[in-house]
């Protein structure tokens, strides 16, 4: 478990390196959130970190949306998702899908991609197979500025679980 203090006292290049991931293929987070120092817990790292997104800008925040990958989408096939994605994706039981059930998948994607220009990005590890085809159709009927947002708190959810990970180990 790494404590406060010795995330506050790592370089800003081991700093990015160790908290970069929460945030998928988007290292500039940690980057920013680096200088906000010191954090005097786990909450006020988040927050740090969160709060980053929020102030980037509208370029930047559907850039990291763009940087999620597609649930049970080809790079989940091609075996070039991170880690921390292929252990999102299947703890969500997407790896264990029926053929019908893929299919369904990369349409729902598709329609999804269609509508919004992005991935759709949930919190897969609060969520199972069921759940995220639902929350497709709910979302689908959102506005794109909608979109943004939830696809924004949903990325927040997945850093923070991913953060404690990290500081657990």
């Amino acid at each position: 478990m790494i404590s406060p203090a010795q995330w506050n006292s790592l370089s800003r290049n081991e700093f990015i390196r160790f908290v970069g991931s929460a945030f998928e293929d988007s290292p500039w987070i940690a980057e920013v959130a680096w200088t906000k120092r010191p954090f005097a817990n786990f909450a006020n790292l988040r927050d740090a970190l969160c709060e980053t997104v929020r102030l980037a800008g509208e370029e930047k925040q559907l850039a990291l949306i763009q940087a999620h990958p597609d649930l049970v989408g080809r790079a989940a096939f091609a075996g070039t998702l991170s880690r921390e994605s292929t252990g999102e994706q299947a703890s969500a039981g997407l790896n264990q899908l029926s053929p019908d059930e893929i299919i369904l998948f990369q349409k729902q994607n598709a329609a999804y991609r269609d509508k919004f220009g992005f991935p759709f990005v949930i919190c897969a590890r609060l969520n199972k197979k069921e759940a995220i085809l639902a929350g497709f159709e709910m979302r689908l009927k959102n506005s794109r500025e909608q979109e943004i947002k939830t696809a924004l708190e949903e990325i927040f959810k997945i850093a923070e679980l991913r953060l404690r990970d990290l500081i657990a180990n």
